[in-house]
């Protein structure tokens, strides 16, 4: 388990919980504004032990409403079932971050109660997926991710991080139709990072942000862009 950083309190990350948040090594995209991107390289080891992360967890575990496991990609983790395992034992919700790429280990830990909430990043229209990821991808699997939220009983979100140079209103139109009208949709504004892969990228205006808010809203009252006040 590639374990590279801990925040060890969020009171965002997990809507409603105060949590701690666990970052994992690896993933298989390449988003231009990945906000994370030193956790991209799959085969740099973690900074961080299983053994430190539990004597952790046990000794806030009285505090701590549950977990949020992010990268990266946590579901390129080949022992992710394990860890899940482990932290359900100390009684602590999970919320898994993830890009849906792998429906089949997605289903499993559903079906397995090893989580609770997942966040699913749906990165652009589908035509437009690889162009926005920077990687081939199998858009199946994006798609059957999709369909397996929708049809779960555990909480969920989708949510798109827009960027001027990746993203129209048509796009997010069509997004919103994939979604559908009874799940969470959050759209997330681009901010420039040293961390960022890609720094000529723009995020909107908050002018802009009002206008994609109220045009999506016509049709899809559940669309949110956080942050917008």
């Amino acid at each position: 388990m590639k374990i590279a950083g801990i925040q060890k309190v969020t009171l965002l990350d997990f809507p409603g919980k105060v949590a701690c948040t666990i970052f994992t090594q690896g993933c298989n995209f390449l988003c231009p504004f990945c906000q994370n991107s030193s956790l991209i390289d799959i085969n740099k080891n973690g900074e961080i032990s299983k053994e430190e992360l539990f004597a952790y967890l046990n000794l806030r575990k009285k505090i701590l409403d549950g977990v949020v496991i992010t990268g990266g990609e946590p579901l390129v983790q080949k022992d992710i079932k394990e860890l899940l395992k482990e932290i359900k034992k100390l009684g602590l919700l999970i919320k898994i971050d993830t890009n849906g790429s792998n429906p089949l280990l997605l289903k499993e830990i559903i079906e397995e109660n090893l989580v609770d909430y997942v966040a699913m990043d749906i990165k652009n229209c589908f035509h437009k997926y690889e162009a926005t990821i920077g990687k081939k991808t199998n858009l199946e699997n994006i798609k059957e991710s999709i369909n397996i939220l929708k049809k779960s009983k555990i909480d969920y979100e989708f949510r798109t991080t827009i960027a001027k140079e990746l993203h129209n209103l048509e796009d997010l139109k069509e997004i919103c139709n994939i979604v559908g009208t009874k799940s969470k949709y959050y759209l997330q504004n681009f901010e420039d990072s040293q961390d960022v892969i890609d720094h000529s990228l723009h995020g909107f205006n908050h002018d802009e942000l009002l206008l994609i808010d109220n045009y999506l809203k016509e049709s899809f009252p559940n669309v949110e862009i956080r942050a917008l006040s």
